[in-house]
């Protein structure tokens, strides 16, 4: 029996009510409950907050009074034109549509745990038959929501944080990179870290109809974007229909994109090949990685890839486990696969290396031990999000505050202790160079 693997970012608790997210009126009411959490982001950077009684950094999980400020106002969901209009009637293209105030999106249900499973109540639960807060009355959990302040005045923001519940009792709050932030999650924050994260860039990145031009819109609570030229009042005088006018309006689903992740081993299975990019910190190496392409399956994405990278050729591709790495939207697929450790290495195809290497089980797991083998201090992730930015032809915007104080500033290549540097076992990819120095998987491996 093949084992279960849960990496981090995965494994989230939270049931999504997928089912609920065309329904108004628990939208609306939930957003109210004592119990609803947000999590709130600046440009794809989470808020962090640090306690007085700690030093340490933790996502923030405010409550709907600490952020009522920054939400507008009602209704939240399934507006209408106008700013405190609701929607008219039951119309497919205003079903939990958000036209005013700050990007939303629902998250979903942290339910209690009961002996018959799951809790969740029923679409039919939420009629306008049943008066809204006895309905709610019988939802038991914590809702979550994401919000993206990256367009709130900062003076409006900062008010806000200091006004909430944690600010008056004297918290520092600060928006720290996402790639920084994680190392303070525990599983269940990253979980919903990940899954908020790549919501609130995906509604950001997606502002106008690929088919016809038009601005887009967020329906379904943040989950599905729609071209504005379908809506009721929308001036379509003289123009053609959009497309997206058929099936679901739906010209996006929520973006993830797939990338195989693979970890190269010899024919003994005594060493394992890792590459170091170009951008990354010193002495850093991971297993070798890249996007699937139109028209490939997973195993050819790995042979390709793997030949584009490193100039090897692989077989016996098997797969280990695969992993959310909300960066802003990808889906890590891990695999093993064999290669001809005596035939030449090359980085010239794709130029994306510079440099790839053999490693011996012994030397991996001597950096397995070491206190420096797997670990990226906040700057050095950082600086990474900022060489690829810099890639991209983008302004980067460092973030500051309270969160960062305590970060690890990081070593130079010279102050290194260990010869090399694996990913931490928050990535996938030193899942896969952690398991196979232990003997735990590889190929010929079978897991049980």
């Amino acid at each position: 029996m093949v084992r279960s693997v849960v990496n981090f970012f995965g494994g989230s608790p939270l049931n999504r009510l997928s089912w609920l997210r065309t329904y108004q009126p628990f939208l609306n009411s939930i957003v109210g409950s004592p119990a609803t959490r947000w999590l709130v982001f600046r440009r794809g950077e989470p808020l962090m907050v640090t306690s007085r009684n700690t030093q340490k950094p933790s996502l923030a999980q405010l409550s709907t009074a600490d952020v009522k400020p920054l939400l507008g106002a009602e209704p939240f969901f399934g507006q209408g034109q106008n700013t405190g209009e609701h929607g008219p009637g039951d119309l497919l293209p205003v079903e939990g549509a958000r036209f005013h105030g700050p990007p939303l999106v629902f998250l979903g249900l942290l339910e209690k745990t009961h002996a018959g499973g799951t809790h969740a109540l029923p679409s039919s639960a939420f009629s306008a038959k049943q008066d809204a807060d006895t309905v709610l009355a019988n939802l038991e959990g914590t809702p979550y929501f994401s919000l993206d302040a990256s367009n709130v005045e900062q003076d409006k923001l900062d008010s806000t944080l200091h006004g909430s519940q944690a600010g008056k009792e004297g918290a520092e709050f600060a928006f720290v990179e996402a790639r920084g932030a994680m190392a303070g999650f525990d599983e269940f924050e990253a979980s919903i870290f990940a899954m908020a994260r790549t919501m609130v860039d995906w509604n950001a990145r997606n502002k106008f109809c690929p088919s016809c031009g038009s601005a887009s819109y967020s329906q379904w609570a943040g989950w599905k974007l729609s071209c504005s030229s379908l809506l009721p009042w929308a001036d379509t005088a003289g123009k053609k229909p959009c497309l997206t006018a058929k099936g679901l309006h739906n010209f996006s689903h929520p973006r993830t994109d797939s990338v195989i992740i693979t970890a190269i081993v010899d024919q003994a299975n005594e060493k394992i090949l890792l590459g170091k990019n170009k951008n990354w910190p010193a002495r850093f190496y991971s297993t070798l990685a890249g996007f699937i392409e139109p028209g490939e399956s997973l195993e050819d994405a790995v042979k390709r890839e793997m030949w584009e990278e490193a100039g090897v050729d692989v077989w016996d591709v098997q797969y280990h486990s695969s992993q959310p790495w909300p960066y802003p939207a990808s889906l890590m697929v891990g695999f093993y696969a064999v290669a001809d450790s005596t035939k030449a290495l090359h980085t010239d195809l794709d130029n994306e290396l510079e440099d790839v290497h053999w490693y011996t089980r012994e030397e991996v797991l001597s950096i397995l031990k070491h206190e420096e083998g797997a670990y990226l201090s906040s700057r050095e992730y950082r600086k990474m999000a900022e060489a690829q930015d810099e890639r991209d032809h983008l302004p980067h915007q460092s973030a500051s505050g309270a969160a960062n104080k305590q970060e690890n500033p990081g070593a130079a290549d010279d102050q290194l202790v260990v010869p090399f540097r694996i990913p931490p076992m928050t990535a996938v990819g030193g899942i896969l160079i952690r398991d196979w120095a232990l003997g735990l998987a590889g190929p010929g491996i079978k897991e049980g």
